[in-house]
């Protein structure tokens, strides 16, 4: 934790906060970057999983955590980014294009969605964004000439100027790159004007309107970034399967999409990448618990759902910032031991309830 105090608001408009954290954000990228070199083929599609699920994470926390829109239908614009990659490479686009038009197609979705939606907020938006994902889904199965309905997709290898990059470090490269440049861009759309706007938003719409700020094109544009960069995600999701259907993207994926930046911390970007790598750890945590648990209750169908669900009740009550207010907290114990007091970094009780109360 930097000590460091802001004297000018350049101070706030900075990609890091100091020197340090560059080099840490440096070592970190160098460690991702030769992470093939030293680990297997199972950790390197599980942080493939994380890469993904988080470029999901961060644009519904863009969304969800900024701009205080609840939506319940990032499954559908994932299932559009995957569907639509996987059919333009069938049909003979190459990978680069056919990744940038799911993305594309993605976000034109999430405009038509938004702009209805307008005059909605809170549950009654989370009920419409549900129902968009239901029509989705079902015109998936129903227009099977084009996606195969349920029988499914077999999704190409991508190649890159004559490279195949079907291979598993290739996908984890990809993932990770993709990744990067949507927090890239995220970062700087909270550092500009437009950022500014959309917090404005959700702590208020009403004020934020009486200050000038267009509610209906900044809704739009929060809805129309969230949604391209989950179709951008859902077309590495495809890659990463190579094969799609559409039980793959049930109203229960945009549902474990929410409860992920709900335990990784709300309006934080940091909260989104610890949200996605708690769901891809949890389940392997849950298997060796397994182990130790009665033979009976270990084999319940309903483990894994009930233990999330108990997770997502435990952290809205007790810990609204999610794991990245834990870190926050570790980070100024850490700063001012031995003179850390519990109260002096209370906890902020606005969280999850709180965006659907709105």
């Amino acid at each position: 934790m930097s000590n460091r105090i802001k004297t000018d608001y350049r101070d706030d408009m900075r990609l890091f906060k100091d020197g340090r954290s560059m080099v840490l954000y440096g070592l970190l990228v160098i460690l991702l970057l030769v992470l093939p070199r030293f680990a297997g083929d199972y950790v390197l599609s599980q942080a493939t999983f994380v890469f993904i699920n988080g470029t999901v994470a961060v644009g519904l926390m863009l969304l969800v955590g900024y701009t205080g829109q609840i939506s319940l239908g990032h499954a559908a614009f994932f299932a559009v980014g995957a569907y639509a990659v996987a059919v333009l490479e069938t049909r003979g686009l190459p990978f680069l294009p056919a990744l940038l038009a799911a993305g594309a197609l993605s976000g034109v979705l999430g405009v038509l969605i938004g702009l209805p939606a307008l005059r909605l907020k809170g549950i009654y938006l989370a009920m419409a964004t549900l129902a968009f994902s239901f029509v989705v889904e079902e015109v998936i199965v129903r227009w099977s000439s084009v996606t195969k309905g349920n029988r499914g997709m077999t999704v190409p290898d991508a190649s890159l100027l004559g490279v195949n990059l079907g291979s598993i470090s290739a996908v984890y490269y990809l993932s990770a790159v993709c990744f990067g440049l949507v927090v890239l861009l995220v970062l700087n759309i909270l550092r500009s004007r437009t950022g500014r706007a959309l917090t404005a938003l959700r702590d208020s719409d009403v004020a934020a309107e009486s200050m000038g700020i267009h509610l209906a094109w900044f809704k739009t544009v929060a809805f129309a970034v969230s949604a391209t960069v989950t179709g951008l995600a859902g077309a590495l999701y495809a890659h990463k399967l190579a094969y799609i259907s559409p039980e793959q993207f049930s109203i229960l994926l945009s549902v474990e999409f929410l409860m992920m930046i709900i335990i990784g911390g709300l309006g934080s970007l940091h909260g989104a990448l610890l949200g996605s790598m708690f769901f891809i750890l949890l389940p392997q945590f849950i298997v060796v618990v397994k182990g130790v648990l009665p033979t009976r209750v270990a084999e319940l169908p309903v483990l894994d759902s009930a233990t999330f669900g108990v997770l997502v009740i435990l952290f809205v009550l007790f810990e609204p910032k999610g794991l990245n207010g834990y870190w926050m907290r570790f980070k100024a114990y850490l700063a001012l031991y031995p003179f850390y007091s519990r109260d002096l970094f209370r906890r902020n009780k606005i969280g999850a309830t709180d965006l659907i109360k709105h």
